[in-house]
């Protein structure tokens, strides 16, 4: 199995995705990393940040060295009962083929999703579409590192914001 992390990071003329992929959730390194540039975007709008990472999520797919079974997104899958976040929209824009898990630093109104409290931090907040939800909790739960966010999620964090 091949898993992908990405996260997007914004500057003022274009966007950066740092990627990864993994085997095993468990994982403290990745097998391939990287960033990818993309010119241009769309603005920021407020109820549809979807708009604007979901191109850069889908080009950086496309590029990587290998096909993966599922991702895993900064942000949300669902914003709420049948309200699709970002993941819900990868999700569908990828056809159902991979799964898709949602990992948010902070809760969205009304704390949608799963709390996961690693070593006894705040929680994080997971959902997932194609994934039941509590194996997709247990799952970033599980992840290597000692502190509230795993050492893979902080690595491809890195990766987006490196210049």
């Amino acid at each position: 199995m091949h898993i992908a992390c990405l996260d997007v990071d914004y500057r003022d003329d274009h966007a950066q995705t740092g990627w990864l992929i993994f085997q095993d959730w468990q994982d403290a390194t990745p097998l391939h990393e990287g960033r990818l540039r993309s010119e241009g975007g769309a603005a920021y709008e407020p109820g549809a940040f979807y708009r604007r990472e979901l191109p850069a999520l889908l080009r950086t797919l496309e590029s990587l060295p290998l096909p993966v079974d599922g991702v895993v997104v900064d942000g949300f899958c669902w914003l709420g009962v049948e309200r699709p976040g970002l993941g819900a929209y990868l999700y569908e824009a990828l056809g159902g083929r991979s799964w898709v898990v949602g990992v948010a630093k902070r809760a969205f109104h009304g704390e949608p999703g799963l709390p996961v409290s690693r070593w006894g931090s705040k929680p994080l907040w997971v959902t997932s579409c194609g994934m039941d939800a509590e194996k997709a909790a247990e799952r970033v739960l599980s992840m290597h590192g000692p502190y509230r966010l795993p050492t893979l999620l902080k690595r491809v964090d890195q990766l987006s914001r490196r210049i």
